[in-house]
């Protein structure tokens, strides 16, 4: 029997998960619990993290919904994601203050391009404002708007199989609806990747019943089943789920 305690969140944007298991269920057992101390260690042994990337997380810091933000990891391991694609283009689904983009961006060759979508005019000026300190600006185009109308546009347009990586970062009750989208605009081999899909451990609680819980819980779910793409769920930050296109 697994007992579980999610949904401790932590400022930097994580949720820690505490697991306890008996003897009889070792591998459950590999499952580190990631203390305050060990996430110091972590980021410590691996971040690499430019000085305008730490401007902009401290910046952010300050905001009312600077949860939304995410964490230093999670944006070194997406850059590793690129590289290891060889992904020229890329496409992100919400944007806030322009972190996830900046590291996006930042690993990016230098004729790569990232397509941002958001509808939030205020906050994305703190992004641009960042992406052009760090000297990245040309390879960022951003789209404010309902990001479900830019992408049927990207589509109309004729923009199919174009994209090497896509994040999706926004409504969560329009995951779905990004997702089918995004499938046509990704290149066979391409990746896809969702944030939040742990949602602090709600989606695991059977009584959490609130729109965006549903609605993740769904996603995650239908992804795995799904014959146009191999997933896998990660718990890194808030939960990160990976999408190849078959």
């Amino acid at each position: 029997m697994k007992h579980y305690n999610v949904g401790v969140h932590h400022p930097r944007n994580r949720v820690l998960v505490f697991v306890t298991t008996n003897a009889k269920d070792p591998i459950s057992m590999k499952s580190i619990q990631l203390t305050e101390q060990l996430y110091s260690y972590m980021l410590q042994a691996s971040l690499k993290e430019t000085p305008v990337q730490s401007e902009l997380r401290e910046t952010t810091a300050l905001l009312p919904g600077a949860v939304m933000q995410i964490p230093p990891e999670q944006g070194q391991f997406m850059g590793l994601l690129i590289k290891l694609l060889g992904a020229k283009n890329c496409i992100e689904v919400g944007v806030y203050t322009g972190y996830s983009a900046l590291s996006t961006a930042l690993a990016l060759p230098k004729d790569g391009k990232l397509l941002a979508l958001d509808n939030d005019p205020q906050n994305t000026k703190i992004a641009s404002k960042f992406w052009k300190k760090a000297g990245i600006s040309e390879r960022i185009d951003l789209r404010i708007g309902p990001a479900l109308e830019t992408l049927a546009q990207l589509i109309a347009e004729g923009h199919h199989n174009s994209f090497d990586m896509a994040f999706i970062d926004a409504d969560k009750t329009e995951y779905q609806e990004y997702f089918e989208a995004l499938m046509i605009l990704l290149r066979p081999g391409g990746l896809l990747i969702a944030d939040n899909v742990l949602w602090s451990g709600r989606v695991a609680d059977k009584a959490a019943v609130d729109e965006d819980t549903v609605a993740l819980r769904d996603f995650t779910l239908s992804l795995r089943d799904d014959h146009r793409v191999s997933t896998s769920v990660l718990p890194i930050a808030d939960g990160l789920l990976l999408a190849v296109k078959l």
